[in-house]
């Protein structure tokens, strides 16, 4: 059980990973999207200069994500693999879309804006369905019929609580891009679009965390059994909340260390970062040990012993020779000055 609870924090890892980053990532070309057209703010120049480097950095961690649950836990493969081929499918073409557009918006200048909106629609939809396995795999909605497992689509579009992941996915989008979209027009002395950013993220916050009260609200009916648990750590999700007032400080306070600029928006995005953590602690734990409740857990679905030690020393290696190339990256990427202020 050991060896089992280790793999799926390896695992969960990952998705915490991905999702703080994707949502970045995916918000960044919605907010290209939207300002496309108003040149005076450099809105969109700031989030495409954000975007361009970030984007292949973030689908390296969808990949491990990947290959780590059918490497861990191969028991769950086939059941995961059949109830989420509806939603996997259509997030793997919009992915393979997205990617590609984005490929092609800077190379072809002259489908440029029909190429940034088909970039900035699928950023926007993308998080709703990554989301929607979550309330998937808490399994309401999956039906075992002659040996096998089914998604009940009519139950899932039907859901209040599956919406209230999806407006959360969208808001959270919005909100942790804003953030860091802010940071970074700051750091680019960009000071129309961080103004921009900045409002967007005090209007975005709240939206965020009454979205997050709706799932709290939706779950004890249609998952009282992951309510109940999660409310076991009621301390761990107010703290969760008190970061949330810290990220509001960061919006509306004024640093210490420049006069007159309103915000601190990367205290905000580090109390967000924390905040998003500490609720995906309590709902992991929450979680366990069911991967799909209720008939596949970790170690019904754990691979043998001795692969997952030969997987886990493969992902110690990997990790310790990558992390400090992403270290390295992003301290050029936000320290850069050549990069933060260049014109286009």
């Amino acid at each position: 059980m050991a060896d089992a609870l280790i793999a799926i924090t390896v695992l969960w890892g990952f998705v915490f990973i991905y999702a703080v980053m994707a949502t970045m990532d995916f918000g960044a070309g919605f907010w290209s999207m939207v300002y496309f057209n108003k040149e005076k703010t450099k809105a969109t120049n700031v989030a495409n200069r954000y975007l361009s480097p970030t984007w292949e950095v973030t689908n390296t961690f969808i990949v491990a994500l990947v290959v780590a649950l059918y490497s861990l836990f191969p028991g769950a493969a086939f059941t995961l693999g059949t109830i989420l081929i509806i939603p996997g499918s259509a997030i793997l073409l919009l992915l393979a879309l997205r990617s590609a557009f984005l490929v092609f918006s800077n190379n072809a200048k002259e489908y440029r804006k029909p190429l940034t909106y088909i970039s900035g629609i699928t950023g926007i939809i993308i998080p709703g369905l990554l989301i929607s396995v979550l309330p998937i795999t808490q399994g309401a909605f999956v039906d075992y019929e002659n040996g096998g497992a089914n998604l009940n689509l009519v139950g899932l579009f039907t859901s209040p609580n599956v919406y209230a992941f999806i407006g959360f996915a969208i808001s959270s989008t919005l909100f942790l891009s804003s953030l860091l979209l802010a940071d970074f027009s700051k750091a680019s002395q960009e000071m129309d679009a961080y103004k921009v950013y900045l409002r967007n993220g005090k209007i975005l916050g709240p939206v965020t965390l009454v979205m997050a009260l709706l799932i709290m609200l939706t779950l004890e009916n249609e998952a009282g059994w992951l309510y109940d648990r999660m409310m076991e750590d009621f301390l761990l999700l107010g703290i969760s909340v008190a970061f949330f007032f810290l990220v509001g400080i960061g919006l509306y306070g004024s640093s210490p260390f420049q006069k007159g600029v309103q915000g601190m928006p990367r205290l905000s995005v580090v109390a967000a970062t924390i905040q998003y953590l500490l609720a995906g602690y309590v709902y992991g734990k929450a979680h366990l040990p069911y991967i799909v409740y209720p008939d596949i857990t970790i170690q019904s679905a754990f691979t043998d012993p001795n692969s997952f030690r030969a997987v886990f020393i493969t992902y110690i290696v990997g990790f310790a020779i990558l992390f400090p190339g992403f270290f390295y990256f992003w301290s050029l990427f936000m320290n850069d000055k050549r990069y933060l202020r260049q014109k286009g």
